[in-house]
């Protein structure tokens, strides 16, 4: 199987909460995207304190750790060609007044600062999410049946 990105995707405590898991799940296999991992977890301080690092400084982060600290989340990585870009198309904008509707945020998303999901922004930064959320060992890798029909690669495959 060709090389694929990565992209982390946590389904945060409000996905949970309003039990949206299942449909913005669905959306990612509609678009024929691949999972390589997937768990329900606890955020602990010190990995949201990792994960949130670049935001340490900023006024809403304490606010940001206690939301990601205060349920269970759902982590998963995706893969796919050019997945990151693709699922941040998918998302919308970060929150769902102003993202579009045929968005993730925009059709389930009302609040100006619940999200509902987290994606990577960039390939580098997915690969430490990634290691941040999974083990090497709870990530697969396995070819779909319809991949070839997703990505149009019947000569790569060979």
């Amino acid at each position: 199987m060709p090389s694929m990105e990565r992209s982390l995707i946590l389904f945060k405590p409000d996905a949970l909460q309003r039990r949206l898991v299942g449909r913005i799940l669905a959306r990612f296999e509609e678009k024929g995207l691949r999972i390589a991992g997937l768990k329900m977890m606890r955020v602990t301080d010190a990995l949201a304190a990792k994960h949130y690092d670049a935001h340490k400084a900023k006024p809403f982060y304490p606010g940001l750790v206690r939301f990601m600290t205060s349920s269970p989340i759902v982590a998963m990585v995706l893969e796919g060609k050019d997945v990151v870009a693709i699922v941040r198309r998918m998302l919308g904008k970060t929150f769902g007044p102003e993202a579009e509707p045929g968005t993730i945020r925009g059709d389930f998303g009302a609040s100006k600062s619940f999200n509902l999901i987290h994606a990577s922004d960039a390939p580098d930064t997915a690969k430490r999410e990634v290691e941040l959320f999974f083990k090497s060992e709870e990530l697969l890798e396995w070819t779909p049946t319809d991949f070839e029909w997703v990505y149009d690669v019947k000569d790569e495959l060979k």
